[in-house]
């Protein structure tokens, strides 16, 4: 199952997701062997259902030291390459109105954020899998290399509210804050929430 490192939570048509995947090379794999022992232990001390204070652990102990190193610049960071920053931003608006709606995305040069609502009829891991799938083969053929571009498991949750919303859309945004300009694409994407 693609979100397996996320805490279980039901899939909703119509919703809108947050999501974040990152290349293959993105994260230092020692780190991330020892913050998987924690996530591991914490999932045996802390069984489902899981209140809202045990939520906010989890990703303390998880989800935000995840980030912190994605944002460290590790890896290749081939998207600091425009050419192919833009086979993902194609890719990513591909299905967008059809499948999903696209809201606001940042590529940045190891990894993407994008918040999306997905449709009735679709379902968000065949959407980020094809994002992955499509855009490893165009950056792969670009670059005349083979093998893995994208990490397989990707983060995701659900935006419960205006408020959520508008702190991830603005989340989006500054995460390139450190960057120089042509080391990232930022897009507003077509989702608005009332």
């Amino acid at each position: 199952m693609a979100h397996r490192d996320c805490l279980p939570h039901l899939r909703q048509p119509n919703v809108i997701y947050f999501v974040t995947f990152r290349l293959a090379d993105s994260l230092p794999q020692e780190k991330i062997r020892i913050l998987r022992a924690r996530r591991d232990h914490w999932h045996e001390v802390n069984p489902p259902p899981h209140t809202p204070e045990q939520v906010r652990e989890y990703h303390t102990i998880w989800t935000m030291p995840l980030e912190r190193l994605g944002d460290t610049g590790w890896g290749s960071c081939v998207l600091r390459h425009a050419l192919w920053r833009a086979a993902v931003a194609q890719t990513l608006r591909r299905g967008d109105p059809d499948r999903y709606r696209l809201g606001a995305y940042v590529i940045m040069p190891n990894h993407v954020h994008a918040l999306v609502q997905v449709h009735t009829r679709s379902q968000l891991s065949e959407i980020v899998q094809a994002w992955k799938s499509i855009s490893a083969k165009a950056i792969n053929k670009a670059r005349n290399v083979t093998g893995r571009v994208w990490q397989p498991e990707y983060f995701d949750h659900i935006v419960r509210d205006r408020a959520a919303y508008l702190r991830l859309d603005q989340y989006i945004r500054n995460n390139p804050k450190h960057l120089p300009r042509g080391d990232f694409t930022l897009d507003q994407g077509n989702l608005t929430v009332a």
